[in-house]
């Protein structure tokens, strides 16, 4: 994507960033993309696992902060953007099947069933906004890259079939930074709220900070420290380590653009 583009992209609306996924135009990763709307991830079950998602999130509100649950078989996520269509306006999907990755497909028209349930979850995309608002730099959106996301030795609590780990978000940031970041951050609970942890990554069960698990690579620069978010990549973690026979999710860093604004999450608690 060049810089032209990708400028575009930043100052677009919500609607025109989901038109351009629709029509293909739009394949790649979303950090920075109608700033100032909310983004969302996005996790698609059957209906008879659709209770114990629900209850997943509830129970687990700092990786699944809850924005919408549509009907069983509509595609159409009526409370934060009415008219959006579930099955085409991601760049890209990902479907697990026994727990195994099994497609990443650019639409689910393949894949659509009239007993699925969507959930849209919040996204630590939404807070960026307000972290460059306030000079806090953003690395893989100054790099134009996806961000790096981890597993971690954390557990979720159990809810039904869905049982596994934490996976979290990183930002390299300086301690003052990061202490701005918490302070900033708190007021988006609905994106994933403070951090979770910041400085060594053993202590999250990372072994090697330069190879992600979801997402692309980023420099911790000198003088910096890897801050850590919860992240909604978390279900397609529980997913591989609870072997569900179905669910579809984005790609990561592919998300949903929904037309709610980001102001609107904010002191949400």
């Amino acid at each position: 994507m060049t810089e032209s583009i990708k400028h575009e992209l930043a100052a677009a609306s919500a609607h025109e960033v989901r038109r351009r996924a629709r029509s293909g135009e739009l394949r790649g990763p979303t950090p920075g993309m109608a700033l100032g709307y909310v983004q969302a991830n996005l996790v698609i079950v059957p209906s008879e696992l659709a209770f114990d998602f629900l209850l997943f999130c509830h129970r687990n509100p700092k990786p699944c902060p809850l924005l919408d649950v549509t009907e069983p078989g509509s595609p159409e996520p009526a409370m934060v953007a009415a008219g959006a269509d579930l099955r085409t306006d991601l760049p890209q999907y990902r479907v697990y099947l026994e727990g195994k990755l099994a497609d990443e497909p650019h639409n689910l028209h393949d894949w659509w069933r009239a007993d699925l349930v969507s959930f849209l979850l919040g996204c630590s995309f939404t807070f960026e906004s307000a972290l460059l608002k306030e000079g806090i730099p953003v690395r893989h959106v100054e790099l134009g890259c996806n961000v790096p996301m981890y597993r971690t030795n954390r557990m979720c609590q159990k809810a039904g079939h869905f049982a596994g780990p934490l996976v979290v978000s990183m930002r390299p940031m300086t301690p003052d930074q990061a202490e701005r970041a918490v302070k900033i951050c708190s007021d988006f609970p609905r994106a994933h709220g403070a951090p979770v942890h910041s400085g060594d990554p053993a202590a999250l069960g990372i072994r090697d900070i330069s190879q992600p698990d979801f997402g692309d690579r980023v420099e911790i620069r000198p003088g910096e420290i890897p801050v850590f978010w919860a992240c909604g990549v978390t279900p397609q973690a529980v997913a591989l380590e609870a072997k569900l026979p179905f669910l579809i999710t984005h790609k990561p860093g592919h998300m949903f653009l929904t037309d709610l604004r980001d102001a609107e999450l904010m002191g949400e608690r």
